[in-house]
């Protein structure tokens, strides 16, 4: 399998206003767009050549990639006029594929971070002669999902919908969002229109007799659509939970990217990072928080588990838990933001009254 499919077309609508400029994948996770940890991992396991799936903001994935040659591989660009859904996605890229019919072919989506053995799918999706392997994970609650219960041998047997009473979760065992494709399976796509994997190309094979292979791996997993599994994925690679080849630093509590500044009196833990042109001042605690390039973080201010954005501020004396300043957006001196806040791109909050208490790591 030296071919792969990145599907990278989605709006990240969970994620605003993270993903106001910048699409998903290319958010910085452990301090470089996450798209690179994912196309690192790939190359590692042997893949030469990805074609990219994309739509929301389809010019910047060239802009910061370029051909692929400073990661090793071949990159294409493949844009969609009009959405059409995982399945007509794949079936789109395709058309830029060279692999031969039997050939297998990676497909994995953007937002996943996962520890999976892409090498070892591709091996076993070759010796088991499944016209698809699926990577499955299982979730301690899969009621946010749909469900693929398989049989003793590996054999998937259903694809079900998102349970909505207990005795409808069957399995705890979803979808983890990784593929190996034989091409001609990808091939027999319907073209042109809209069509989901989930919900059309895989029961469709299961009803003819297909063999669809379900791997379960327990190795990390995290779908980082949401704001707390952004900052959740950056900190666990920060602190070395999960491994790759894209980490710009050390392994530890914190990674401080060339040209950011920390005043010495700061503290970082959790694993946090800051990146490039970022300024952390005397006094200020951030723990397990991402702080985005030129963002800034007043003296004495408390940051947790939270996103700062692009060229953001947080004033000296704040309380930021669990929340997302976007991009530009200034946070004015001793505001306490509530968790679960997020404040818009170019939003200007006022100073508020001086708070008494010093910063104090959670």
């Amino acid at each position: 399998m030296s071919e792969a499919i990145l599907l990278v077309g989605g709006k990240g609508t969970r994620l605003r206003p993270l993903t106001t400029f910048t699409p998903k994948p290319l958010l910085r996770v452990a301090g470089v767009p996450f798209l690179t940890h994912q196309l690192a991992r790939a190359a590692a396991a042997g893949v030469t050549r990805v074609v990219l799936a994309t739509s929301y903001l389809a010019e910047l994935f060239e802009q910061e990639y370029g051909d692929g040659a400073q990661l090793g591989l071949e990159l294409v660009y493949v844009t969609e006029a009009e959405p059409l859904g995982t399945g007509g996605a794949i079936r789109n890229a395709a058309r830029h594929l060279r692999s031969g019919p039997g050939e297998p072919v990676l497909v994995f989506n953007g937002d996943i971070l996962s520890g999976l053995d892409i090498a070892a799918l591709r091996e076993g999706h070759r010796a088991s002669g499944a016209e698809v392997s699926l990577h499955l994970t299982r979730v301690p609650d899969p009621r946010a999902f749909g469900l693929v219960p398989t049989d003793a041998h590996g054999r998937v047997e259903a694809f079900l919908e998102k349970p909505e009473t207990p005795e409808e979760i069957i399995t705890d065992q979803i979808n983890a969002g990784c593929y190996v494709f034989t091409r001609s399976v990808i091939d027999a796509i319907p073209a042109g229109r809209e069509v989901s994997v989930e919900r059309e190309t895989f029961p469709g094979l299961l009803r003819s007799g297909g063999f669809l292979r379900g791997v379960v791996d327990e190795s990390y997993w995290l779908d980082l659509g949401t704001p707390a599994a952004f900052v959740k994925g950056s900190a666990d690679l920060v602190r070395g939970l999960i491994d790759s080849p894209a980490l710009p630093g050390a392994v530890g509590e914190a990674i401080v990217l060339p040209g950011a500044q920390v005043d010495e009196q700061a503290r970082l833990s959790g694993g946090t990072v800051v990146c490039e042109g970022a300024v952390v001042e005397r006094g200020a605690v951030v723990e397990a928080s991402v702080v985005l390039p030129g963002a800034r973080i007043g003296p004495d201010a408390l940051v947790h588990r939270s996103v700062v954005g692009r060229q953001a501020s947080v004033g000296g004396g704040c309380v930021v838990r669990e929340a997302v300043v976007g991009d530009t957006a200034q946070v004015g001196p001793y505001n306490e933001l509530p968790p679960g806040v997020r404040i818009a791109c170019g939003v200007q909050l006022p100073a508020q009254a001086v708070r008494v208490s010093a910063p104090v790591a959670a």
